[in-house]
């Protein structure tokens, strides 16, 4: 997104957050902007789709008479062709811009209960074909009978106009694919309302700098690539990202697979999947609990990416011990800290030629007991760590400690090196977060595929000596940044001290003089 397009955009969603603040926690009215956002675009695609096809009789679609018998022809037309091609259909009259014409109107501009009418009739058109399992309650967080809209249905009304309004000055240049104007919006909502946004049970969303590094590794050296995936997807942003990077290398991602345990963020991923033009028959987003009630069992990926929820609590039932994810490993992560389970969970799900990066806290690369006994078993025993990359801190929302990637590979040679990245001292500090500049993403993605040592910065450890050091990957131990101080210089610091008795004794001198012509006694 273009810098000024951006700025448009930040500015329009001010106006609609100042709107709706005060009357609802930031998670609440972020989940209304980014509902809305979705429902603006779903109309301006439709109105541009129907009159590609209404194109050769000249009619726009907006303008289509519904009730005549010929209006209903089109209708018919348009809606099974924008079914099998978009997924979902709307009326004329159910389009964005005509229900803000009728709320900006000063009589019956009541709007209110048609919206979720219009709302509803989104999914329904849904029901029974290809699409009805992506659309199916898209848009339940938008309570338009909620009181904090208003005591009155009449305030609640003219506050969702109002929103409406705001949003319309939004343009989303649909023919640029480049444009993410959900993920950038989801950003600068979480950016501007952190404290109330972006964190729940450990969950911290992955700002786009770490979710660039996290897609380039996947996709490096990569000229096509099947699917993706994302056990813990969130809204779907991570997934795409790897999309977008692919589309740099003139290559795309055929298929999109990610599960979310939040229904809100599972319903964000399957709108961020439309918002950018995925097909439908092209994503397979699911909602419920990865580690309990994994939905993708026994397929493989390519490319496997997670930001997991940083030390999260599970089950850790010992059932688990004879699922084939953790089976190998003899035991199951803490209770307490489910880091490892996720890694277990999506190493079993990486393809033979296939590569993962997932963020997780630091303690997973020293703590001990059965997590060590995990990390052991994945570097002696089947060799598939690849990388250690240590990220600065700070530069979550919600969360200030400092995090690394680890990059997994099942295709290492017996002999393969493990590459440690100490990137932790490389960013531009920020007011809120600190940021990853773009020399420090492209420094750590060209160290990483030159696998280069670089000192004070990049380390290759064989497998030795990561057994030598009891398996604890603790990035200090194989990267030195340790600056030494330069050396005293004894002789110049003599001089220098015989230079500053030198100036006290003639300062002493100077006062004895000036005391002895004023007739007093020497202070000394």
């Amino acid at each position: 997104m273009g810098a000024a397009h951006k700025q448009q955009l930040e500015a329009q969603l001010w106006k609609i957050a100042d709107t709706l603040r005060g009357k609802m926690d930031a998670d609440e009215f972020r989940d209304y902007i980014l509902g809305f956002i979705f429902y603006k675009y779903l109309s301006e695609k439709m109105d541009l789709y129907a009159n590609q096809i209404l194109a050769e009789d000249g009619i726009q679609y907006a303008s289509l008479d519904e009730n005549s018998e010929e209006g209903k022809e089109y209708l018919e037309a348009v809606k099974e062709e924008a079914l099998a091609q978009l997924g979902y259909f709307l009326k004329p009259q159910e389009l964005f811009a005509a229900m803000v014409a009728r709320g900006k109107q000063t009589e019956g501009g009541f709007i209110l209960e048609d919206l979720g009418k219009v709302l509803r009739a989104i999914e329904q058109s849904t029901m029974g074909t290809e699409s009805e399992d992506d659309f199916g309650g898209l848009f339940e967080d938008l309570d338009l009978t909620s009181s904090k809209l208003g005591r009155t249905e009449a305030q609640k009304n003219d506050l969702i106009v109002q929103v409406l309004v705001h949003l319309a000055e939004i343009d989303f240049q649909l023919e640029d694919t480049e444009i993410d104007v959900l993920g950038d919006a989801y950003e600068y909502l979480i950016g501007q309302f952190a404290s109330g946004a972006g964190k729940k049970a450990g969950e911290f969303y992955t700002p786009q700098q770490v979710s660039t590094i996290l897609a380039r590794l996947v996709t490096s050296g990569k000229s096509q690539l099947k699917s993706v995936y994302d056990p813990t997807c969130g809204s779907g942003s991570l997934l795409l990202r790897v999309a977008r990077e692919m589309k740099k290398n003139g290559a795309r991602v055929d298929h999109f697979y990610g599960q979310e345990m939040n229904r809100t963020t599972y319903n964000l991923a399957r709108m961020n999947m439309t918002l950018h033009d995925v097909h439908f028959r092209d994503f397979d987003i699911k909602q419920e609990d990865t580690l309990e009630h994994p939905e993708h069992r026994g397929m493989e990926f390519e490319a496997v990416v997670a930001n997991p929820p940083f030390s999260a609590n599970w089950s850790a039932n010992a059932v688990h011990l004879s699922d084939d994810r953790f089976s190998a490993y003899g035991k199951l992560a803490p209770k307490t800290k489910a880091d490892y389970a996720f890694v277990q969970h999506m190493i079993s799900q990486l393809a033979e030629n296939g590569t993962m990066a997932v963020v997780l806290p630091h303690g997973v690369l020293f703590r001990g007991a059965a997590e060590g006994h995990i990390r052991q078993y994945l570097i002696e025993d089947c060799n598939y760590l690849d990388a250690v990359i240590g990220l600065p801190a700070n530069i979550f929302y919600g969360t200030s400690i400092p995090t690394c990637i680890l990059v997994f590979k099942k295709c290492r040679k017996a002999d393969d090196s493990v590459l440690f990245i100490d990137a932790s001292q490389h960013f531009e500090k920020g007011k809120n977060q600190n940021q990853l500049r773009e020399e420090d993403i492209e420094r750590i993605i060209s160290t990483y595929e030159q696998r280069t040592t670089v000192d004070k910065y990049a380390y290759h450890a064989s497998l030795e000596e990561i057994r030598e050091n009891d398996y604890n990957l603790n990035i200090p131990r194989y990267v030195d940044t340790f600056e030494e101080e330069e050396p005293v210089d004894l002789e110049a610091v003599s001089q220098q001290l015989q230079a500053v008795d030198q100036k006290m004794a003639t300062l002493d001198s100077d006062i004895a003089d000036f005391c002895k012509e004023l007739g007093i006694k020497t202070p000394f």
